[in-house]
């Protein structure tokens, strides 16, 4: 069986890269976040979230760790998106002249 920890992770990682996509599409940035890495990790998830169905089926001896290594891998991702969005916003609030 599929960690639970996992399993309600995943579909609130997608919803905050979903929020983030938002966001971003929103700003004018010089680099394409969007396009750069936040497709990317919703098409990771999406392609995980596959797997699961197939693992749900069968017993995942030893891959604990691994779907851990994951969940450590999107968390940092999102956690770094919404540090460069915040950076983001304030730099377009400067340029506009608001505080």
């Amino acid at each position: 069986m599929v960690d639970r920890v996992y399993r309600a992770d995943l579909p609130e990682l997608r919803k905050s890269l979903l929020d983030l996509r938002r966001d971003f599409s929103d700003l004018d940035t010089s680099t394409d976040w969007v396009r750069l890495r936040i497709n990317p990790l919703l098409a990771h998830i999406d392609q995980l979230r596959t797997v699961i169905r197939i693992w749900d089926s069968s017993r995942l001896r030893g891959a604990v760790p691994l779907l851990h290594a994951d969940l450590v891998y999107f968390r940092n991702n999102v956690r770094g998106l919404r540090r460069i969005l915040a950076s983001e916003q304030r730099m377009s609030r400067k340029q506009r002249g608001i505080r």
